[in-house]
Formats: structure tokens, C-alpha cells, sequence
């Protein structure tokens, strides 16, 4: 646990004059946190190089959706496909729609997601999802967007034509 803490403390600090100052703290994710998010069900899934951890992405199921959660790539090993990889291995496990929540001011995430085949929903639908399914203060659902796949906004085009 302790080599996954250090990737998203050391990858988190990309957030940082970015994200909004009065939700940045250092560390960006204390081992308590991950502990708390663990026992709240993310599983947690690694990337691996010449053997040693270099990126950690968590998947949390959310009964008729499943979240990805703490995406996270080493920053010296970034921009080599890994977090591609981890991506698409946990929507391959999903059986379910995939929402990814990230903050709105962090551009290289988003794109990151868009390149992946996800979508910026509304900013409607976003507080929406953001309260049904994640535990987060208001002021992060304010700074925040989200990000669906394919299967959501079919599940969602379906919902609208009934």
C-alpha cells in the first residue's frame, strides 16, 4: 500500500496551482484516505515496470455503475501507455456503464479520458452523478466534471427516447 500512496502523492502533485487552493492539501492523499476508500469498496488495480509499481487506478462499483477512481501514473513513466492500459482493462471488467469524476481546471486528465472514448457530461447531469454516487463537499462537485462511456450515455439516449 505504501509504494501505491507514493505514486498518487507524487502523480497528485501535477493538481497542485490548479485545483483550487481550498481543496488542495499535502499530502494530496494521507494512507488513512486510502484506507478509508478501500473499506469503502475501490479496488485497486497496478501497472508494473522492470518490477517495481508505477501506476495505480482504482474501480469502485456503484450498483448500475461502476467508477473509476485515483487514477494515477508515476510521473516518470507517464506518456508510455500505462494508464491507457489500466484503463482499459478495468472497463473491459466493468459490465456496466463507467463514469470517471476528475476536477474541471485539470485539461490533461480530461483529455486524457476524452482520447479513451469517455465524455464530459452536463454540468446538470455531473452534480447530479456527483451526488449519487461519490461522498464529496459541495465545493468539489462545484470544481469538478464528469466523464461517462459509451454504455452510459446509450443507457442514457434509451432512457430519454422511452
Amino acid at each position: 500500500m505504501g509504494e501505491a500512496l507514493a505514486i498518487v502523492n507524487e502523480a497528485a502533485r501535477a493538481y497542485r496551482g490548479v485545483i483550487p487552493a481550498d481543496r488542495w492539501h499535502e499530502p494530496y492523499m494521507s494512507g488513512a484516505e486510502l484506507e478509508t476508500e478501500i473499506a469503502g469498496g475501490v479496488v485497486f488495480w497496478v501497472a508494473e515496470e522492470d518490477g517495481r509499481l508505477v501506476g495505480v487506478m482504482g474501480m469502485q462499483d456503484k450498483g448500475e455503475v461502476v467508477l473509476v477512481r485515483h487514477a494515477y501514473i508515476a510521473p516518470t513513466t507517464q506518456r508510455k501507455g500505462l494508464g491507457t492500459r489500466l484503463l482499459r482493462h478495468m472497463t473491459e471488467l466493468a459490465n456496466k456503464p463507467v463514469l470517471i469524476g476528475t476536477w474541471a481546471d485539470a485539461s490533461w486528465a480530461i483529455d486524457f479520458y476524452r482520447r479513451n472514448g469517455f465524455t464530459v457530461v452536463s454540468n446538470r447531469q455531473k452534480d447530479a452523478l456527483l451526488r449519487r454516487y461519490w461522498s464529496i463537499p459541495g465545493r468539489q462537485i462545484e470544481t469538478s466534471v464528469v466523464l461517462a462511456d459509451g454504455r452510459w450515455l446509450e443507457a442514457q439516449q434509451r432512457t430519454n427516447d422511452a
